[in-house]
């Protein structure tokens, strides 16, 4: 086996080999997408919501502007985009059909329906020419990537000139003390409210793993530097169980 063969990565707290990763993930989402939207509402309370809301009150859309939104599952940022932006194009993109099934069944997507389209597709090689997107968005996607310095380079390939990376993704607490907290409910609630809601605790102890894993603000920060964009900025929200990650193609 070739030294690229044998590469290694997480899915959650286990060590799996690279090429593994991206269908685990896939079947984690899969067997999820039915209860999607509500396991969201669940396990933040609602608050997650706030958190999207947070994200166009920064990223501000304009009219006319055309958003990619990778790992964009069932719309709810694109959603939101196209009403703030009130004209314009939202492209959802997921590795997984079945998220953006349960997407188009939304009465959202049926009265934005000629601003919207649906693209399955990996976010280490977007289906997307360069130069195409004004904005590019993911939420709560970007830490179950196999490669995220990947990722981050497809963002900036096919963002135009100008464009703008915007990034909400589940953060680490700057309070040990809190921190701790967090991870009593996390690890203790969530799951089991995975199992008797979605009727899989598997996938939602992952999704509590791959939160821990996931790098600190000013790590992932300098990622998102590393991949050539600029301006690069983040703002906690809820304490730093969330945080808003921004960066400019200039």
């Amino acid at each position: 086996m070739s030294a690229e063969q044998s590469k290694t990565t997480h899915f959650g707290f286990q060590t799996v080999d690279e090429d593994a990763k991206a269908g685990m993930v896939h079947g984690v989402f899969s067997r999820v997408a039915s209860k999607y939207d509500i396991m969201n509402d669940l396990m933040s309370m609602g608050i997650h919501r706030v958190w999207k809301d947070a994200m166009m009150d920064w990223l501000a859309p304009r009219p006319g502007q055309k958003l990619l939104d990778v790992a964009g599952g069932t719309g709810d940022v694109s959603f939101r985009f196209l009403k703030r932006a009130g004209s314009g194009h939202a492209t959802v993109c997921d590795m997984t059909e079945s998220m953006l099934v349960e997407g188009r069944k939304r009465a959202e997507a049926e009265s934005m329906a000629d601003s919207l389209d649906w693209v399955v597709g990996d976010a280490m090689a977007l289906p997307f020419a360069d130069n195409s997107f004004d904005v590019y968005t993911i939420s709560f996607g970007i830490r179950n990537v196999t490669r995220i310095p990947d990722a981050l380079k497809e963002a900036y390939r096919v963002l135009k000139p100008g464009g703008r990376l915007m990034v909400l993704e589940f953060s680490q607490i700057p309070n040990e003390m809190m921190q701790k907290a967090y991870d009593l409910y996390s690890f203790n609630v969530i799951p089991k409210m995975g199992e008797i809601v979605a009727n899989d605790r598997d996938s939602y102890q992952y999704l509590v793993e791959s939160i821990r894993k996931f790098p600190t603000q000013e790590t992932f920060a300098q990622m998102i530097r590393e991949a050539g964009f600029e301006n690069v900025s983040y703002r906690n929200l809820s304490m730093g169980i969330a945080a808003l990650h921004s960066g400019w193609k200039l």
